[in-house]
């Protein structure tokens, strides 16, 4: 015979009942918000801030020390700049500004003559190394005293995970970390010369009394899906791809560093899927 429930017994079941289904919901409501945190990167290190209130967006292992490439040319920027040298000075490329280490590629040859807001321009633009090394050597002081002031001034804005030794970002010892790069788009950013020159699409140089044409190693200035502020890539094998930028994405200004990324598309492709979850997701949130 079967025993009847107690009523008490009911209203137990019916409440177990309902704590497993909120339980339920609550878990599958949790799991997709977390979805909606979460941003599939190829970089190995990444770091998203609002540049406006200092939120960190999207940060993964955004403390990691690592090669920087030619990000460094921003600093090399930086200290030019600072050093208030005359911008219109002419300036001859010498044996002595040719990769001897890695023999990397460059299209300006050893005696060509350029001013030093040219080579600016090709160092922040096309990231040519020869012309961030003619602009080291002939700081006051020679290189020594360049590379000198570049770890000063990464000092003054607090990047105690940085480190330079030279002006090109070839060696695979200058070396930094997102969050500390993140300071350094923030104080670039306020130079209006480099928001202009590392934006810059395209230009045409003298070379030899011949134009020599030059893009910008960024393809995403070219986009009309981008609203970039700053730009820098850079790269060596020690590196990988790596990619900064102040943007506006979402109504929102926002400083990008992606370091450490592998594959010749990926810095690009994670810079895309950044724009496509900030545009899907427009409350700022946090990842990691």
């Amino acid at each position: 015979m079967q025993r009847k429930l107690h009523p008490l017994e009911g209203i137990v079941a019916v409440f177990a009942l309902f704590f497993v289904l909120a339980l339920t919901i609550g878990f599958a409501q949790a799991q997709q918000a977390r979805a909606q945190k979460t941003v599939y990167l190829r970089s190995s290190s990444a770091l998203v801030q609002d540049a406006a209130t200092g939120e960190i967006v999207i940060d993964k292992n955004a403390d990691a020390v690592t090669p920087i490439a030619s990000i460094t040319k921003l600093m090399t920027a930086m200290v030019i700049l600072d050093r208030g040298l005359d911008l219109d000075a002419r300036i001859v490329l010498s044996r002595e500004d040719v990769d001897a280490k890695k023999g990397s590629r460059s299209r300006l040859p050893t005696g060509a003559i350029l001013t030093r807001k040219e080579l600016l321009l090709l160092a922040l633009m096309s990231s040519e190394n020869r012309a961030a090394a003619a602009l080291g050597r002939t700081y006051p002081g020679g290189l020594e005293a360049f590379v000198a002031a570049m770890n000063a001034r990464a000092a003054t804005l607090g990047m105690s995970d940085s480190h330079f030794v030279d002006p090109t970002g070839l060696s695979r010892y200058n070396v930094s970390s997102a969050r500390d790069l993140v300071k350094l788009v923030r104080t670039a950013h306020e130079y209006p010369l480099i928001r202009e020159y590392s934006t810059h699409e395209r230009t045409t140089v003298q070379v030899y009394g011949r134009p020599m044409s030059f893009r910008n190693t960024n393809g995403l200035v070219r986009s009309s899906q981008w609203e970039i502020g700053l730009s820098k890539t850079g790269y060596i094998s020690e590196a990988g791809r790596c990619l900064v930028m102040r943007v506006r994405l979402a109504s929102k200004d926002l400083i990008v560093v992606l370091l450490s990324s592998w594959g010749r598309q990926s810095r690009v492709g994670d810079a895309n899927r950044i724009r496509r979850w900030l545009e899907t997701h427009a409350t700022v949130g946090h990842t990691s």
